[in-house]
């Protein structure tokens, strides 16, 4: 008897003591070998703990092994879900069995619970963060960087407003971010992999930000040879598009920025005699030229110390990580809606969503601040050179549970399960195993109507790719320009010409002729003189 598990023969035992086989509680659960306390508390209505689901609990356990499976399935496919992601299909499992008046919602802790309940799960980061990056910067050569600094704006009196900081950064047009995601704990890969869009072409941003708090409009550089129509149809006026052989900065457009943006920008804002430019020392800022325009400008250039952009650099301390966090998102969000072809136009209109985002108001005064200039304060900076990347703690892997029993995962298990409970009905065999069985059946039904739900979400997603793509593909592609820079309105008002030149003009259309009387307007059949 000590064979069968401890709930089976508490169920064996159940059964026989409602049957009356035994005369007394005491005696049934020794005939069974179980605790007599355990089996008075069943047999007055307490339930197993394997089958309680507590108070706390939003979702039932098929719900949660529904949505386990879906996990488990997406990460297997290379596109696992980010936390986001399973608290919003939680989210559409509860309201599918709730009342439409009921408000309940899933909390944002919910996912971290999910995970701890069921150890074939743990999050992990999408790609590794880079931390050998080093930081053994000399504290006299970053000193000595801030005294360059202060004895210049001291020597033009250059006022705070005046400050600006440019760079550039570039983007592969179809690489997401990192994100935490959930999936399968039986992978080795302390990180996971996630499917990214095939395209890798890079695009080159330059911008520039002021230390009151505001960004110039990005010069975007992209390769190719001519400019396309469809790239204007909603891009910022302000904005600039040029085009190099392979997408990045050159001495040509590292000047021509210096014109068409710094100055044209900035020139009316100035509020001193001078404008304080910091910026690395890239080929493309030390030339002849840039430097001869800044002079004739009043545009004083301070180059920092080589490999300390990372520490002295604004733009680089709080803009464009969230610049590329954001634009990350955008790309997963279009790859988990099976967009994966992503090209100029899309990367256009998704970096004119996230631009104002990424370098906000208080993103650019945090990021002169910790940069130790508004308000200038080294010691920010001299601070971090101490400062060690902690190695993250090893997470203990957790014993992996199994589950008992089996649950029909196709129509030929379900088929096979029915003929069985009809057989041990028709026998009229033991009641708990016809229960059981039909416990499963009734599960394996719930399962497919979770998984239904799930389903008709990735339906959705593929119905927002398709709709996408169909509205890319009605748009005309029509070349307005060999090579050269272009800003918004400049390519709007290219688009209109064009548009203007190649509308053709409606003749308009002859009336009828009889073909028995040769008279116009009416035909044969209605001729007056037939």
């Amino acid at each position: 008897m000590t064979e069968i598990p401890k709930e089976k023969r508490l169920e064996l035992a159940i059964e026989a003591f409602h049957k009356g086989q035994f005369p007394s509680k005491t005696a049934c659960a020794k005939a069974f070998d179980v605790p007599p306390r355990t089996l008075m508390t069943r047999l007055d209505g307490t339930v197993s703990r394997q089958h309680t689901i507590a108070n706390c609990r939003k979702l039932s356990n098929t719900e949660e092994e529904s949505l386990k499976n879906w996990i488990l399935d997406m990460d297997k496919r290379g596109l696992p879900l980010r936390v986001s992601n399973v608290r919003h299909l939680a989210q559409l499992l509860l309201s599918a069995r709730s009342k439409p008046s009921k408000d309940i919602s899933i909390s944002e802790k919910w996912v971290s619970r999910f995970i701890q309940r069921h150890p074939e799960l743990k999050s992990k980061y999408t790609r590794q963060y880079d931390y050998q990056r080093a930081k053994c910067e000399d504290p006299e050569l970053i000193k000595g960087w801030f005294n360059r600094v202060q004895e210049t704006i001291l020597r033009y009196g250059i006022a705070e407003q005046d400050i600006y900081n440019m760079d550039e950064t570039g983007f592969q047009m179809g690489v997401a971010s990192t994100a935490k995601v959930i999936c399968g704990s039986e992978t080795r890969d302390s990180h996971a992999k996630s499917i990214q869009p095939g395209n890798r072409e890079w695009i080159t941003i330059i911008i520039a930000i002021n230390a009151s708090g505001h960004a110039l409009p990005p010069q975007i550089i992209m390769a190719g040879k001519k400019h396309q129509s469809q790239w204007y149809s909603a891009i910022p006026k302000e904005y600039r598009i040029s085009l190099s052989d392979n997408g990045w900065t050159n001495d040509i457009l590292g000047f021509e920025w210096l014109q068409e943006m710094f100055e044209k920008h900035t020139a009316s804002q100035t509020a001193g005699r001078y404008r304080l430019l910091i910026l690395d020392g890239h080929s493309s800022h030390a030339t002849a030229s840039f430097d001869q325009f800044c002079t004739e400008r009043r545009i004083i250039p301070l180059y920092m110390p080589p490999h300390s952009s990372h520490l002295l650099q604004p733009l680089d301390i709080s803009c464009f990580a969230p610049l590329k966090h954001y634009y990350g998102q955008k790309v997963r969000e279009m790859a988990e809606n099976n967009i994966h072809a992503i090209d100029k136009q899309d990367f256009i209109s998704i970096y004119s969503s996230i631009h104002g985002r990424a370098f906000s108001k208080a993103n650019i005064l945090s990021a002169f601040a910790a940069a130790g200039l508004i308000p200038f304060k080294p010691e920010r900076v001299l601070a971090k050179l101490n400062i060690k990347t902690p190695t993250p703690p090893s997470s203990s892997s957790s014993n992996q549970s199994f589950y008992l029993g089996r649950t029909p995962v196709n129509l030929y298990q379900l088929n096979q399960q029915k003929k069985q409970i009809q057989e041990l009905q028709s026998q009229s065999l033991s009641s708990v195993v016809a229960e059981q069985m039909l416990e499963k059946f009734i599960k394996s039904t719930e399962v497919a109507m979770q998984d239904a739900i799930l389903l008709r979400q990735g339906f959705h997603q593929l119905h927002t790719s398709n709709k996408h793509q169909k509205g890319k593909k009605n748009m005309t592609r029509a070349f307005i320009q060999d090579g050269g820079s272009l800003t918004g309105s400049e390519g709007q008002q290219r688009l209109i010409e064009r548009e203007a030149i190649q509308e053709p003009s409606r003749r308009p259309r002859r009336p009828a002729r009889c073909s028995n009387c040769n008279e116009e307007g009416h035909n044969r059949s209605k001729c007056p003189a037939k």
